[in-house]
């Protein structure tokens, strides 16, 4: 058995399971139930941040080591969900590296969702917030129009590599920005409710609850990061709708 494989394809599977958005102590435990699926590993740990990863192995009284640098990706339940399949799946069901490494590689390239989907899925999440905070049909379908602005300029900076704090900062911006310019248009509209109901698509809903669950599970370090990251994205839709406001009034 290729060990040094093994590491390289074990690290892998955790690297995309945290750029995925995964909770720590997920990427860690599924790390190691794929390395004890292999006979003769006689010792497997994990240390997990959201930045970076450190894996060890015994195999033949020989202990090998990685660190792996993490970058930040975009949040992929389906990826974390086959990947997590297929930790256990292997478990009952042993296959080789070669196998596993196959495998991944085609998890790694399975097509995302398109931006078609992406636009109308984050249009009708914001038309269904205008309806939770009573908005009238108008407002609805303005908040519509709106979800479709913001996932259009999010894609657009996401793919130009741009932080994702001025990515929330530019698209909470022009949500504002767009809502005033349809209440000066249709002054029966409220600009409250389609700003709020805009600005829940660029809410950190899954960093605040994997925080949480990292915190809960004793991953403290992991459990803060997640929780600033959570902050510093609130922090960068209220300057964005901010800045926006103060210059319009």
């Amino acid at each position: 058995m290729n060990i040094e494989k093994l590491l390289n394809t074990i690290i892998e599977a955790g690297k995309m399971l945290v750029e995925s958005g995964a909770e720590v102590s997920r990427v860690e435990e599924t790390m190691v139930r794929m390395c004890h699926c292999f006979e003769g590993i006689e010792y497997a740990d994990s240390y997990v941040t959201l930045t970076g990863i450190m894996f060890s192995l015994t195999y033949d009284n020989q202990t090998m080591t990685r660190i792996c640098r993490v970058h930040t990706g975009e949040v992929d339940l389906n990826r974390i969900d086959q990947i997590n399949t297929l930790s256990r799946r292997i478990c009952s069901n042993p296959i080789s590296v070669d196998e596993l490494a196959n495998k991944l590689d085609r998890i790694k390239g399975m097509s995302r969702y398109t931006f078609k989907e992406t636009m109308l899925f984050g249009a009708v999440g914001a038309a269904g917030f205008g309806m939770f905070f009573n908005g009238t049909l108008l407002e609805i379908v303005m908040s519509f129009f709106i979800g479709i602005l913001i996932r259009c300029i999010s894609c657009f900076l996401s793919k130009h590599k741009l932080n994702s704090f001025l990515n929330n900062a530019i698209s909470a911006g022009s949500a504002a920005l767009s809502a005033q310019l349809i209440h000066q248009a249709l002054p029966q509209t409220n600009v409250d409710i389609m700003v709020i109901s805009s600005f829940m698509l660029l809410v950190p809903g899954l960093a605040i609850t994997n925080a949480i669950r990292d915190t809960i599970a004793g991953d403290y370090v992991s459990g803060v990061a997640r929780a600033v990251d959570a902050f510093l994205c609130a922090i960068a839709i209220a300057v964005g709708a901010g800045f926006v406001m103060y210059f319009w009034i």
